[in-house]
């Protein structure tokens, strides 16, 4: 069963947010923004905490592995969830429970307390499948790769953002610590420890409180689909029964594409994550910069999902257009193949100027082989959306894990980036086993093409009801003009 009334544009809608879909939209990218924020709001502080706490190089190699790890197996189950429930009720109960580890993490006083906490805080990285997930079914095929990746790259943004904004509110919170205890305080490097202690903790408890209520407004401000919500859809006989859920979920996990989108999502994603924890702290080490420098320079690899990660899903639905659905997987490798080689370029740039464009080129590629990926995902198998976005999802914490191993190790980490280049670039030839029925490509350029022309149609009433206006507008003119005369 096809869900009904998906919209067929995005940027034309923009700001209409009395639609639900273009409102949902909004909601999601917000949504997934501040748990992407939240997700990695210690990543930049990690400088402070290595100190406090006496973290080894081990110690930081583990904590990287755990803000990733658990995540894997919460989008697994997460995918599962949105079909049975509902995106809805999905994101605003991971939002309000995710919301304890965060704020929870202040009252972290050893490796192990902190290992915990960064380990939780994990769960929230499944928010990603329900963003992807809920665009799919409020968007048409003909947009819904620039719908994903817009989602998903606008919420990656608060894994960029939160490497400005955490140093700042941190060297705020140092501020207005040493002036409560009249400490007087020039540099916030040189603040007394305690005040540091105290500076980090209470900034991951505000932002543990934030998305508490963004999980609240999710709630309030959107639902499942175009139509309504699964349950009435249910009763209306418009979607399966709950009890068909997991039997399409476990037919899904058969079908040998889904795992080859997940060891490809690994090799982008994963690498995303990857760079969030560990950017700051190579350019703090390798590159002898402050720690609101070193956040900064970080911050500009997640920044470019403003745009780039929306690119590789506006591409991958005009590759679609042109060359259906093995048009969106060549896509997939032309991007991904980039991604490997400005990886490998960037590791090995050991002055600044040379650093910072290669690893903004590096996020470019990987960004669109991100929105890339999930322009192919909702074409896998409809009946198992959740199941498919839930596994190649957690495919990229998969990668992160897999890619946190090497930073753990006694190898230099330049060296261990331009490991992960090489296996990037020969991950990018998977993309070749991505094969599709003519029969499902046929059916596809089918709801393509009808999609496209309810798009023409809509537009062309626009400019109708343009026209009738304009010519009342010329009557009424008129006929003011005589009675004068």
């Amino acid at each position: 069963m096809e869900i009904q009334n998906k919209a067929t544009s995005l940027w034309g809608n923009f700001f209409k947010v009395t639609k639900v879909q273009i409102r949902t939209f909004h909601m999601t990218w917000f949504a997934f923004f501040a748990a992407f924020f939240a997700w990695f709001g210690i990543a930049p502080l990690m400088i402070i905490v290595r100190d406090e706490l006496d973290l080894t190089k081990s110690q930081v190699g583990w904590s990287i592995i755990a803000s990733v790890s658990v995540t894997v197996f919460a989008r697994f189950f997460i995918g599962w969830l949105c079909d049975r429930i509902g995106p809805r009720l999905a994101y605003t109960g991971l939002l309000m429970v995710g919301a304890f580890p965060v704020a929870g993490i202040a009252l972290a006083n050893s490796f192990e307390s902190f290992l915990f906490f960064r380990l939780l805080i994990g769960i929230i990285g499944a928010s990603f499948v329900i963003t992807q997930y809920h665009t799919t079914v409020m968007f048409a095929p003909n947009v819904v790769g620039t719908a994903n990746a817009t989602s998903a790259g606008w919420g990656n943004l608060g894994g960029g953002v939160t490497q400005i904004v955490m140093p700042l509110i941190f060297a705020g919170l140092v501020i207005l610590f040493a002036s409560v205890s009249g400490v007087e305080v020039t540099d916030i490097n040189d603040a007394p420890a305690e005040i540091k202690a105290m500076a980090w903790r209470a900034s991951m408890i505000a932002v543990g409180v934030v998305i508490f209520f963004v999980g609240i407004a999710y709630y309030f401000m959107t639902q499942d689909a175009p139509d309504g919500s699964f349950k009435e859809l249910r009763a209306q006989g418009k979607l399966p029964p709950k009890t068909k859920v997991t039997g399409e979920y476990f037919k899904a996990l058969k079908d040998y594409r889904v795992w080859v989108l997940f060891l490809i999502y690994g090799a982008c994603f994963g690498i995303e994550l990857t760079v969030n924890n560990t950017a700051a702290l190579y350019f703090y080490d390798y590159f002898d910069v402050g720690l609101v420098a070193a956040g900064a320079i970080a911050a500009s690899f997640g920044l470019m999902n403003i745009f780039a990660r929306t690119l590789g899903g506006i591409f991958g639905d005009n590759f679609g257009q042109l060359w259906g659905l093995k048009g969106r997987a060549f896509w997939l490798f032309i991007v991904l193949l980039g991604e490997g080689i400005a990886l490998m370029i960037f590791s090995q740039m050991s002055v600044l100027f040379l650093a910072i464009p290669m690893l903004i080129v590096f996020s470019l590629f990987t960004q669109m082989a991100e929105g890339a990926t999930y322009s192919v995902v909702p074409f896998i198998n409809k009946k198992a959306l959740g199941a498919v976005a839930g596994v190649v999802g957690a495919g990229g914490n998969a990668g992160a894990v897999a890619a946190g191993f090497l930073f753990k190790g006694e190898m230099e980490w330049n060296d261990v980036f331009f490991t992960i280049g090489v296996v990037v670039a020969i991950a990018s030839f998977l993309t070749f086993f991505l094969k599709f029925s003519p029969e499902q490509e046929a059916e596809e350029k089918a709801l393509f093409e009808k999609a496209s022309l309810n798009e023409l149609q809509l537009k062309a009433d626009r400019a109708n009801e343009a026209l009738e206006a304009s010519a009342q507008i010329i009557a009424d003119y008129n006929a003011s003009h005589e009675k004068q005369v």
